[in-house]
């Protein structure tokens, strides 16, 4: 097949750029001692490099930048391939652990997505005469901890430290020697190979002060014509010469310090997506009089308060870093949209007051629906009522519900109206303080017409047929679209009788079935159908959209991100009624036993084939399945067969892309014990990997979980009790669970 060949070969070049470049700069290059990470309790076990590497497009897609949680700045390198040039999917978050050229260190960057942008006023350090360029630069003198990121650069003799506060990145150069030590500041810096326009520059040579802005052109921004971002920034030493060169469309800000021998530079560089004057006063607000160790310190601080949310024991020291880490890239994302005094960019590119509350943007909610926003609303509940309200503002003014809101406008990535079974999950786990009136009549006008930027595709035709028919829809993902739509609609039947709209609970109830006029009866799956009710021939379960993106086979047209085997499995509101479609249980069992051992071989796989897959989210919840079937033995065997053998601390730690926390969330829930089935109250109980942990629970309680005889080998649960009440169904309630206590799972061989 075509396609496995052509990523063979691309990862083929990774790996002879990655031996050359690193032999290479091995050899140019000389180890230094490196500063010490200052960490604490928790966050000693953050390792920001899981999840930078890999297989390009099965890889995280993270980042090591220094960040505080949900903050705006995410400062940190940004890589190249081959000392310049970009090759797609392999640094949407800007730094690709494989790449061994430095371009520079910019602001902002989506967390584990596979869309670039942001990578915004890129710093790029320069000595002498030099341009900014790309800059060689070896792993053995990299480090990084929660909040910090440090870099050692031999070709200019220069050590970079990055950390930030929530508007703010803080940077320290320490040029060694050098007659020129100058920092760049590229005003007009995208993600690769994206653009920028409106650039504008300002040196207020009696303050010191550096203003400035452009409108970037990202991946998703680009969608509704691009998001302006402003800056304010000040350097700690004396500006020996400032020149602004080149035009709007590629500005940059070439700051020329003079000699420094055994100096650092501090510069600190606020941004907003409101104006200059704001930028000013976060910068003001958040960091004057402050020295880089002191933001430094604040971040860590902020780190150890969230993390210690969740206090595990475990023996093994592996397990803390995967867990702590997985915890932590939770919490890059939603994005901090909101200046210091309240004000936010909105969808319709006007200023706007958030009253009460933080407004939020960059929700990937076609994955964190499935598992991030169930973990905010087990312990992190303003942030949960945050991006309640903000989505509330997106609506009024957009006119429809986001899926994938992303700075100030619709992204519009995926499909469906994934936010639906979020909004449904939240008000059934007592989350009321957001105008649910608002969302409820978006979410019945997705459902039942198309709308602009949003929406349902062939929504129209879904509706006609109960399916939507592949010859009308060219073939576009008609099955995926139909199964999530059927969801989706129980994510309004289910919220519409919480209202008392019992007439709606009843239509939408009956629209959740539709997801089963597409199995067929022969073969088990899930297919597409045409028009006239015949299912489509052509068909091989086996076969992939990765496969077909290049064979142009069209086996595998009407599954999104997969095939037909991914898909199987995708009635998760009504899944004793999708088991019954396969005959039996036993049948169902098999089958779906057959799929976890068709799992790849590796991690992160150049193909990850048609078996199961976590790296992508629609098949995420399979492992717990079986309990439905009255095989808890099995979930508990794939759940630590999946937690060990598809997390790790490597830099290919990830099965696939991380999605805004979605796979790391996975992990945080999954060695507990327990993982939600989204839209409901409920939560799936596995088998956890910890010996044991302490939740704050978002009502201030703890949750003791205590894993008894845990053990490699002891992957089965014998008994669970929930403060002395043995548990004998697949489920425990949020309800239960918000009561505190104690959880204890009785492990076995």
């Amino acid at each position: 097949m075509l396609w496995p060949i052509i990523r063979v070969f691309v990862s083929a070049i990774v790996i002879f750029e990655t031996a050359f470049a690193g032999l290479f700069n091995g050899i140019l290059i000389r180890p230094v001692e490196m500063p010490e990470p200052v960490t604490g309790e928790y966050s000693q076990y953050v390792d920001p490099f899981i999840g930078t590497g890999g297989t390009p497009w099965a890889c995280g897609m993270l980042s090591p930048a220094a960040t505080v949680p949900f903050g705006a700045v995410r400062l940190g390198p940004d890589t190249s391939f081959m000392g310049g040039l970009y090759i797609t999917k392999m640094n949407t978050s800007g730094y690709y652990y494989e790449n061994r050229h430095i371009t520079g260190f910019s602001h902002s960057r989506l967390s584990g997505t596979g869309a670039e942008d942001y990578g915004i006023f890129r710093v790029t350090p320069v000595t002498g005469k030099k341009k900014p360029g790309a800059i060689p630069y070896s792993h053995r003198n990299e480090t990084a901890s929660a909040g910090y990121y440090a870099l050692y650069l031999e070709s200019m003799n220069c050590l970079v430290e990055l950390t930030a506060d929530v508007h703010t990145g803080v940077h320290r150069y320490t040029f060694n020697n050098s007659k020129d030590a100058r920092l760049y500041l590229d005003v007009t810096s995208v993600a690769a190979g994206r653009s920028a326009d409106s650039g504008f520059a300002d040196y207020d040579e009696k303050t010191g002060m550096l203003t400035g802005g452009a409108v970037i052109h990202g991946a998703f921004s680009d969608r509704y014509d691009g998001l302006p971002v402003y800056f304010a920034a000040t350097a700690d030493k004396e500006i020996k010469s400032c020149e602004i060169k080149g035009d709007s469309g590629d500005l940059g800000i070439d700051i020329n310090f003079g000699e420094m021998k055994n100096e650092s530079i501090e510069l600190k560089l606020a941004i907003s997506f409101v104006s200059v004057e704001n930028a000013k006063l976060n910068l003001k607000e958040e960091t004057d009089g402050l020295t880089f160790d002191d933001v430094r310190n604040n971040a860590v601080a902020d780190w150890e308060d969230r993390l210690s949310a969740i206090k595990i024991s475990s023996s093994d020291d592996e397990i803390k870093t995967v867990f702590y880490t997985a915890l932590y890239h939770s919490m890059i994302m939603p994005t901090d949209f909101t200046d210091v005094n309240g004000e936010y960019l909105g969808f319709d590119k006007q200023v706007h007051t958030a009253d009460g509350y933080t407004y939020r943007s960059d929700m990937s909610l076609w994955d964190t629906c499935r598992d991030t926003h169930s973990l905010y609303m087990l312990i992190e509940p303003e942030i949960q009522s945050d991006c309640l309200k903000s989505l509330v503002e997106m609506t009024k003014i957009g006119g429809n519900i986001p899926r994938w809101p992303q700075g100030a406008g619709y992204a519009s990535s995926m499909h469906g109206d994934p936010t639906n079974i979020m909004i449904t999950e939240s008000y059934l786990k007592g989350y009321r303080d957001f105008d649910v009136e608002t969302l409820y009549e978006a979410m019945k006008k997705t459902s039942e017409a198309p709308v602009r930027k949003s929406g349902r595709n062939f929504v129209e035709e879904y509706n006609k047929y109960g399916y939507i028919p592949d010859d009308l829809a060219n073939g576009e993902e008609s099955v995926s679209f139909t199964l999530e739509y059927a969801w989706e609609d129980n994510a309004i039947a289910v919220l519409a009788a919480e209202l008392g709209y019992n007439e709606d609970a009843e239509k939408y109830a009956e629209k959740a079935m539709y997801y089963k006029n597409l199995f067929n009866p022969e073969t088990k799956y899930f297919q597409p159908r045409n028009s006239d009710g015949s299912f489509v021939k052509r068909f091989n379960p086996n076969i992939t959209s990765f496969h077909d993106m290049f064979l142009i086979t069209k086996y595998a047209t009407a599954y999104s991100e997969g095939g037909a085997r991914h898909w199987r499995w995708s009635a998760t509101h009504d899944i004793d009624g999708m088991i019954e479609l396969f005959g039996s249980k036993e049948y169902f069992v098999s089958e779906l036993d057959k799929f976890m051992k068709d799992a790849s071989l590796s991690r992160a796989a150049i193909d990850p084939g048609s078996g199961f897959w976590i790296g992508n989210q629609h098949d995420i919840h399979t492992p717990y399945l079986f309990a439905n079937a009255g095989r808890a033995d099995l979930t508990q065997k794939w759940v630590r067969w999946t937690l060990d053998n598809r997390f790790s601390t490597d830099v290919n730690g990830l099965d696939g892309n991380d999605d805004g926390g979605t796979l790391s969330s996975w992990y945080v829930f999954s060695a507990m014990g327990f993982y939600p089935l989204v839209g409901t109250d409920k939560y799936w109980l596995g088998s956890p990997n910890l010996e044991s942990a302490e939740i704050t629970l978002a009502n201030g309680k703890v949750l003791k979980i205590t894993a008894e005889n845990q053990g490699k080998k002891n992957v089965y649960v014998s008994k669970i009790t929930l403060n002395g009440n043995e548990l004998d169904g697949c489920y425990v309630t949020h309800d239960e669970l918000m009561q505190g206590g104690e959880l204890v799972f009785t492990m076995t061989k």
